[in-house]
């Protein structure tokens, strides 16, 4: 019953309040789309509050938001005949390698366009120059997204010293305990839901440094803290988690922020880049 999602739904109606009745309605004649979209996301289709559809999910026994995902696409999947059995929207599992080849290059070529169409120059401008003059800066992460701040750390730490991720969560939260203004989180969440990075960057955004976020979804908890905003444009559903597309997108956008860094401090840049180079030439063959 808990796997089959759908017909719990339905069974579920006399429990359901009016306005969970919304979501439950919305749910049942868009349940591909709703794999894609964020709890507010949700919420806003079926003109509820993000606690209503939250409630929605107690009343089906369930986690949370994420858990109800989890179901419903373990329920879709369980009802897609074995001939057309997918591992996402594009893929079927009977496609030819070709098939897969050149559908995952669409899947990140689109990934790709539809984050440069949501660029905001601003907000990149803007947030170069918070990376100019922070003291320090923190990459945070959580799960795939903390192999983006790693990536994002280990890109700045060639051309700055200043720079600073961990994987482990509570090292994270000590860390954000003792920001100050004159520092900046920049901090990597497909959903913008992770309780951890969500507590990560409200501690720091209390504690008067600036924030910067890269995600999906504009409205979700994490943008709440956020100073700058930036949007990646790739789908990725639950049983998807930490797919390449996401994370083209956060490169690029990472890769943006690096070379108008790098074009606007050139001198410093240059010079630092030819050091860290230098310092491990040696180790190549």
């Amino acid at each position: 019953m808990r796997d089959d999602i759908i017909s719990k739904i339905i069974s579920s109606d006399k429990m359901l309040t009016k306005a969970e009745r919304k979501v439950a309605t919305f749910v049942l004649q868009s349940p591909h789309e709703v794999l894609y979209l964020s709890i507010t996301d949700l919420a806003e289709q079926c003109g509820v509050g993000d606690t209503t559809v939250f409630r929605f999910c107690k009343t089906l026994k369930l986690d949370g938001y994420q858990d109800f995902k989890m179901m419903l696409a373990q329920s879709i999947s369980s009802n897609e005949s074995s001939s057309n059995l997918t591992l996402s929207d594009e893929i079927n599992i009977a496609d030819s390698t070709d098939e897969v080849c050149r559908k995952l290059l669409n899947t990140d070529i689109t990934a790709l366009n539809q984050t440069f169409e949501m660029l905001n120059i601003d907000d990149i401008n803007n947030a170069v120059t918070l990376i100019s003059e922070a003291r320090l800066i923190y990459f945070f992460g959580a799960g795939a997204s903390s192999i983006m701040a790693l990536e994002a750390c280990n890109k700045f730490g060639r051309i700055m010293p200043n720079v600073i991720s961990t994987q482990e969560l509570h090292s994270q939260a000590m860390s954000s305990s003792l920001l100050g203004e004159n520092d900046l989180v920049i901090a990597f969440s497909y959903s913008g839901s992770t309780k951890d990075i969500i507590d990560n960057v409200k501690r720091a955004k209390q504690n008067k440094a600036k924030t910067i976020c890269i995600t999906k979804f504009a409205e979700s908890p994490l943008t709440a803290y956020a100073d700058i905003v930036l949007l990646c444009g790739a789908n990725e559903g639950p049983f998807q988690g930490g797919a390449l597309s996401s994370r083209v997108a956060q490169l690029y956008l990472l890769d943006v922020l690096y070379t108008e860094y790098f074009k606007k401090n050139f001198v410093v840049s240059d010079f630092n880049k030819r050091r860290t180079t230098e310092s491990i030439s040696s180790k190549l063959l």
